[in-house]
């Protein structure tokens, strides 16, 4: 599926009314440990096909990045049925990556 960039004007849509499990990558270009994590969001994108991963630019979207409350990045949130279900903050490896979504 692939990693698909979100904006404040298309969140509602691709986030809160998907049908299945989305991984909100909260990052910036600057910040070095989120360029390391994006190929493995890119990996699981492309290996699992029950959550979607989306990405959003802190910089350009800063109203979304406060109201949902992200001081650091990168911020992983995961999101079930519209809802935050559960959240990681840091640089973590594929296998916890993995663990962090479930099934």
């Amino acid at each position: 599926m692939g990693i698909v960039n979100v904006k404040k004007d298309n969140f509602e849509d691709v986030v809160l009314k998907s049908k299945e499990k989305v991984l909100v990558d909260f990052n910036a270009d600057w910040c070095g440990p989120c360029r390391m994590l994006r190929p493995i969001l890119d990996e699981i994108a492309s290996e699992r096909s029950n959550v979607k991963i989306v990405s959003i630019n802190i910089d350009d979207e800063e109203d979304l990045a406060m109201k949902y409350g992200v001081s650091s990045i990168p911020c992983l949130v995961l999101f079930d049925g519209g809802k935050e279900v559960n959240r990681s903050v840091g640089l973590i490896p594929k296998d916890a990556v993995i663990e962090f979504i479930g099934e």
